[in-house]
């Protein structure tokens, strides 16, 4: 089936199947989804990274986008910031039964996933990375997220670069929002973020908070 044939048809699905459920989750909102990962545009292997610096991650597809090598990653943003491994410990907390505080080998040793993510900072860089961490589900189900709780809110330091942002939780149980500790098989450099850095998918890069060390659970 053509493309504009394909997007017709979904749009008669979306209109005809709007009131049905599919596993619990609206026909309307899953065809809308997959609506949505067609009108991406893919990016061809050997794409020029300068010439994405002003699209939008979620209107590409980067999925054949080589790897950029650390070595040429952009930077933006606090690069300096210095952690002492023996005193830092990433807290969750907020609207959650139990409050906890890890160690940095306390994160390491938690399951970890992998996925390429491509990191746009508008007018300045984009650099794909394969980034390694842990999915922030994993501490929610650890802690003990109450019910009605409906946003996760990540930061950096205390003081000028706290820096917090808030995601939606639905993204948060998707991992479509994780944190790193590794980038292309190697520890975070300190520029980048050591030691956990949020990967946001189809944010940009300024949402990408670096030297993350608390997660906060809220419910409005």
């Amino acid at each position: 089936m053509s493309g504009p044939s394909r997007r017709s048809f979904l749009s008669k699905m979306i209109t005809g199947l709007g009131g049905l459920t599919l596993l619990g989750e609206p026909w309307i909102s899953f065809w809308a989804k997959a609506w949505g990962k067609i009108k991406r545009k893919v990016l061809p292997r050997g794409t020029d990274r300068n010439s994405l610096i002003n699209e939008r991650p979620q209107d590409l597809d980067a999925r054949n986008l080589e790897i950029t090598p650390v070595k040429e990653f952009g930077i933006m943003g606090l690069s300096d910031h210095p952690v002492n491994l023996n005193l830092w410990t990433l807290q969750v907390k907020g609207w959650i039964q139990t409050p906890l505080r890890l160690s940095y080998p306390q994160v390491r040793d938690l399951p970890f996933i992998e996925r390429k993510v491509l990191l746009i900072c508008p007018g300045y860089f984009a650099n794909q990375g394969l980034w390694k961490g842990i999915s922030i589900r994993t501490l929610l189900e650890k802690a003990g997220a109450k019910p009605g709780a409906n946003y996760v809110t990540i930061s950096g330091p205390e003081g000028s670069y706290t820096k917090p942002e808030r995601f939606p939780l639905k993204e948060i149980l998707s991992d479509q929002v994780f944190l790193a500790y590794q980038v292309n098989g190697e520890d975070l450099p300190q520029q980048n973020g050591f030691p956990l850095r949020l990967v946001a998918e189809d944010y940009l890069g300024y949402t990408w908070v670096k030297y993350v060390d608390t997660i906060e659970v809220d419910k409005v």
